[in-house]
């Protein structure tokens, strides 16, 4: 499920670039106003599985109008979209929506910048039909890692397609398992990158990746690399689902992997 939250920027012109972790620590603060326990687990905790730890949302913000500027994002108009997803309605979503009524604003704090948002609305978005074969783009990067000699190596599109599928279903899998409380027993997904817009961005000149700073401690900022292409899926509906519902990939919850659905799908 899906919340679409319509925001107004308050007297703030720009945003840090790297305001995912502090739009993330505000999440968790409206789900409060609903729900100080499932918060504070869902913070402190998740649902977890073999050793993974899952939080089951993810997010992004859009802007109006924007442009980098000096290093941040200018707002060139003061209109804002927060589209926040989950597949827990009654924990998530009915909570974070208390949220929005008990506090009208939202103030992110990055690098210094403070950038204060009014909440105009928030309304429950449709979902799309979901098929065994769909087609998507990207609202933000998605990432698939593997850990290689004590380090993270983050995949980039052009990278073995089998090895990151293997990554890109073993996520899908462990959240299904989790979220449904049984053993996965279905054909499975594969996922594939729609190589005519590689071409096309290459031609272009466009970055196909996205490292982004999650800013917790200021003296030590974790980088993050997301691939930003649109992909398409084949397989299993009920993975699909999860994936569209919960994020595909890893770091959902710094809002990672949420996508939607092409407007070419058949």
């Amino acid at each position: 499920m899906r919340l679409l939250i319509k925001l107004v920027a308050k007297n703030s012109e720009r945003i840090s670039f790297n305001y995912n972790y502090a739009l993330s620590a505000l999440i968790y603060k409206f789900l409060k106003f609903g729900s100080p326990e499932f918060a504070e687990f869902l913070h402190n905790q998740g649902y977890k599985i073999d050793g993974k730890k899952f939080k089951f949302f993810t997010f992004a913000l859009k802007f109006e109008s924007s442009t980098p500027s000096n290093g941040v994002l200018k707002l060139n108009s003061p209109n804002a979209f927060l589209i926040i997803s989950s597949p827990l309605i009654d924990d998530f979503i009915k909570n974070f929506i208390i949220g929005t009524f008990e506090n009208r604003n939202i103030e992110l704090v990055s690098e210094g910048i403070r950038t204060e948002f009014r909440i105009v609305t928030a309304e429950m978005l449709p979902e799309p039909e979901f098929k065994s074969e769909m087609n998507f783009i990207m609202n933000t990067p998605m990432i698939l890692s593997k850990k290689i000699e004590e380090k993270i190596y983050y995949f980039r599109v052009g990278d073995d397609i089998d090895v990151a599928n293997e990554i890109f279903s073993k996520n899908l899998i462990s959240k299904y398992e989790v979220l449904y409380n049984k053993k996965y027993e279905g054909e499975g997904i594969n996922f594939q990158w729609d190589y005519y817009y590689v071409i096309k961005a290459a031609k272009k000149n466009l970055k196909l990746t996205k490292k982004t700073k999650i800013m917790k401690d200021l003296k030590n900022p974790v980088d993050l690399i997301g691939m930003f292409c649109p992909f398409s899926v084949k397989g299993d509906i009920e993975l699909i689902k999860v994936g569209y519902r919960a994020g595909f990939g890893s770091q959902n919850p710094m809002g990672f992997g949420m996508v939607e659905v092409a407007k070419y799908n058949n």
